[in-house]
C-alpha cells in the first residue's frame, strides 16, 4: 500500500510539471498583443471569456488544470441579475459567441399571479433557506435547522502575475465564486480572466464579457513564481516570470 501511495504521488507530480510546462504552448504563432496590467484592486472589471476541457486546444490535458487538479465547475448562479450583455472586440484567439437572452427581473410582488399551493394531509413540504428548513407536516410548521452548503468554487485560467494562483473572486452579477488554477498562452500578458465551464453549451452562452469581480483573496505571488520558475522557458511562462519579477518593460517586448 506505501509504494502504490508512493507511485501515485510520483505520477500527480509527472502531471502536474507536464501541465505546468504546457498549458496552451505553441512552438510557432507569436505571443499575444501584451495589455499594461489594470490596478490592483479588490473590486475590478476585467475582460472574461470561457473554455472548457473538451476544446480542441485543452484535449490533450483532458480535465486538469496546471496544477495537476480535476478543473472544477462553479456552483449554479445563486441569483439572477439585471445584466446587460455587450459584446466586446476580441482577438481571433478567443470565441465569438453568440449570446444568450438576458434573465428575466424577479417579480417583487407576485401576489394575484400564483395561487395559494394547497397542502393536503400526510404530504410534506420542504423548503429550505441559508440557516434553517421548514417542514410542513399535516398543516404544522415544523422549522429543523439546517448547516449552511459552501459554494462549489469554479476554476479559472488567468495570468498569473496578475491573479496568483489561489486568488479567489465572485461574480456579482451571478453570485458564483471561482479560483485561480489554471493559464494559457492567450492569457500570458493580458487581462482577461478565462472562466471554465462543464459543457461547451455553457461556454458559449457565456461568450465573451465584461464583468465585475470582487477578490475575495489575492492568492500568493511568490508561490505562482516558484511553480512557473522551472519552466520560463516557454515564452508564455517567461512573460509571467518576468511580470512577477517586476520586469514589465521586458514582459511587454517578449514575442
Amino acid at each position: 500500500m506505501k509504494q502504490f501511495r508512493i507511485l501515485c504521488f510520483i505520477a500527480l507530480g509527472a502531471i502536474s510539471a507536464i501541465l505546468l510546462s504546457s498549458c496552451g504552448t505553441t512552438a510557432t504563432r507569436a505571443l499575444p498583443a501584451y495589455e499594461r496590467p489594470i490596478a490592483k484592486s479588490n473590486f475590478q472589471t476585467v475582460r472574461t471569456t470561457a473554455y472548457t476541457h473538451t476544446e480542441s486546444d485543452h484535449l490533450q490535458f483532458t480535465n486538469h488544470n496546471a496544477l495537476g487538479g480535476v478543473l472544477q465547475a462553479a456552483g449554479p448562479p445563486i441569483h439572477r441579475a439585471e445584466n446587460t450583455r455587450r459584446p466586446i472586440e476580441i482577438e481571433s484567439d478567443y470565441r465569438v459567441a453568440a449570446y444568450t437572452p438576458a434573465p428575466q427581473p424577479f417579480l417583487m410582488n407576485d401576489e394575484g399571479i400564483r395561487a395559494k399551493p394547497v397542502v393536503p394531509k400526510a404530504t410534506a413540504v420542504t423548503t429550505t433557506t441559508t440557516a434553517r428548513t421548514v417542514k410542513i407536516v399535516r398543516g404544522k410548521r415544523v422549522v429543523v435547522k439546517t448547516k449552511p452548503q459552501p459554494p462549489n468554487i469554479g476554476s479559472a485560467a488567468a495570468d498569473w502575475s496578475r491573479w496568483p494562483v489561489g486568488t479567489t473572486f465572485r461574480l456579482p452579477s451571478t453570485g458564483q465564486i471561482y479560483r485561480v488554477d489554471d493559464y494559457g498562452w492567450a492569457l500570458a500578458g493580458r487581462n482577461t480572466i478565462d472562466l471554465y465551464m462543464a459543457t461547451q453549451a455553457e461556454m458559449n452562452a457565456w461568450g465573451a464579457r465584461q464583468e465585475p469581480i470582487q477578490i475575495l483573496r489575492w492568492g500568493d505571488s511568490q508561490e505562482s513564481l516558484r511553480l512557473l520558475l522551472p519552466h520560463k522557458d516557454y515564452r508564455h511562462i517567461r512573460r509571467m516570470v518576468l511580470e512577477l519579477q517586476g520586469n514589465e518593460d521586458a514582459a511587454a517586448q517578449l514575442q
